[in-house]
């Protein structure tokens, strides 16, 4: 992408702090996840927050946004000490925070949402207005690029879409500082782009903004600077004209990541482990899709947000009816009705929302793990739970899950660990198949590397994977071939070694690659 900054002089000035942190403390359960950190922005300032998960970031922005309050140090805004008691009172004073996990309230609409406890009255009755709400909720939803009706249930929307209406709702607020968490995470390219427009429409209109992002590609285009946070401490602070990714990585790991493996180029002469022909699902019910993945492959699946990728992945694990086509693996036609068939036969699949839909969040690193290969450790009416442990300690050994012991609930471990523990439960039941929908969303830099090296090392040793992923850096990294998808259907299929990220914009965007 083009950097859209109006001038990289800009990173040369410093002007007076708006918003200032000094010495910030914040101790959970004598954990110490804050220590002394400090922060300044200038109005109309865009300044990166960046640090893998545990670094304190999380924290750092809630001090700001009012739900919890720092042990000491201290915080201003305006050349005025900033204490928020509550989160609205911190939308009074002028900070909007946009939250990575999306704070919507589903069963209303999306206009609803935009307004919500803001709502316009008629004259100085208790009703809504309900004609002021819509136009002023589709004014900031047109702002951030929507094209979805306002009136639509949020619990009808996809995820980027979703993500849409948490950012319009921080604009509605009129703020003076908007925090953005991960903005991009279930963004299409598209939709990033719109985005990356209004972060510097909103810089020059003087509103300073942080953004916190795992994306240093995003980082690098957008910051005028970047604070960097390890273990709850200033690792470095960044300006603009010194960005790059290496001093980026650096202060946020200290440590040396693992290379790429070296892995020979997948056959693609031989029977493919999955072959789709015809397929169309019940959200595309006119489409025919056809695909292939073979053993020793990563097959990246791009498009648009919307544009079919976890319906068809959801389809092919048995979560979906398909409405026309064959699936076939290994050459022998499936039709897996649940997810529980699709398992037994050998297919896997990491969900997009780990959250809601891959986790016992309350459970640890062995139930969790143990989830899919349930029966193979049935004695009677019983489980060995023996044989659970050492399951569980192997994954955890083999995937660098960091967590205290097997029985720490994993609501309690980062992005990255959650992901891998998820990861860990498929790769325990031996698949043939793997199948993930945006692999490292919400994932720090160092886990999503430590992720890429393992699915290398997977497809070097025989797995076929298909995953989907709204991150082009990602797909381009890792996938030997790119199907991407456009309203349902194939566009087009790039090999590695022909496709960037303008050809492939091209096919999501319903034109020629």
């Amino acid at each position: 992408m083009v950097a859209l900054h109006d001038s990289e002089a800009r990173a040369a000035v410093q002007p007076p702090p708006f918003l200032a942190v000094t010495g910030l403390v914040k101790r959970y359960a004598g954990v110490l996840a804050l220590d002394r950190v400090d922060l300044a922005a200038a109005r109309g300032q865009v300044l990166a927050i960046v640090g893998e998960n545990g670094a304190g970031k999380s924290t750092l922005l809630k001090c700001l946004a009012g739900l919890v309050r720092p042990d000491a140090g201290e915080m201003q805004l305006a050349g005025e000490v900033w204490a928020p008691r509550d989160p609205a009172a911190a939308a009074r004073g002028g900070i909007a925070l946009v939250h990575q996990e999306l704070c919507l309230a589903e069963n209303l609409t999306a206009a609803e949402n935009v307004v919500l406890g803001r709502e316009p009255r008629r004259g100085r009755s208790p009703f809504i207005d309900r004609r002021a709400q819509h136009a002023r909720a589709a004014a900031a939803l047109a702002r951030v690029g929507a094209r979805f009706d306002p009136r639509a249930r949020v619990e009808r929307l996809a995820a980027g879409e979703r993500q849409l209406v948490e950012i319009a709702k921080g604009l509605d607020q009129e703020a003076k500082v908007l925090i953005l968490d991960e903005p991009t995470s279930s963004l299409s390219a598209r939709e990033t782009a719109r985005l990356f427009e209004l972060v510097q429409q909103l810089r020059r209109d003087g509103i300073t903004v942080l953004y916190v992002s795992h994306r240093l590609a995003e980082v690098m285009e957008l910051a005028d600077a970047a604070v960097v946070l390890r273990d709850g401490r200033n690792s470095g602070f960044i300006e603009r004209a010194e960005l790059s990714r290496e001093r980026l990585v650096a202060a946020m790991v200290g440590r040396d990541l693992a290379p790429p493996v070296a892995r020979a180029l997948p056959v693609t002469a031989g029977p493919p482990r999955l072959a789709v022909r015809g397929l169309a699902t019940y959200a595309f019910p006119w489409t025919a899709v056809d695909l292939e993945v073979r053993p020793g492959e990563l097959v990246g699946l791009a498009g648009l947000v919307g544009a079919g990728r976890t319906e068809l992945l959801e389809t092919l694990f048995g979560l979906a009816a398909r409405r026309a086509g064959e699936v076939r693996l290994d050459g022998e036609p499936v039709a897996f009705r649940t997810p529980r068939e699709a398992a037994a036969a050998g297919v896997g699949l990491v969900p997009e929302d780990r959250k809601g839909q891959g986790l016992l969040l309350e459970e640890g690193t062995r139930v969790n793990v143990a989830l899919a290969t349930l029966e193979a450790r049935r004695r009677g009416p019983l489980v060995d739970a023996s044989a659970e442990v050492a399951l569980a300690t192997r994954e955890r050994e083999r995937l660098g899950v960091r967590c205290a012991d097997l029985e720490q609930a994993v609501v309690t471990l980062s992005g990255g660990n959650q992901q891998k523990v998820v990861v860990g439960r498929w790769l325990a039941a031996a698949p043939k198949l793997l199948l993930l929908d945006e692999p490292t969303r919400g994932v720090d830099v160092g886990a999503r590397e430590e992720l890429y090296v393992l699915l290398e090392r997977l497809a070097a040793e025989g797995l076929a994977v298909l995953f989907a992923s709204s991150d082009l850096e990602e797909v381009l990294r890792l996938a030997d071939r790119i199907v991407v998808l456009h309203e349902g259907a194939v566009a087009g299929t790039l090999l590695r070694a022909e496709a960037t990220e303008e050809r492939i914009i091209g096919l999501a965007t319903g034109g020629a690659p």
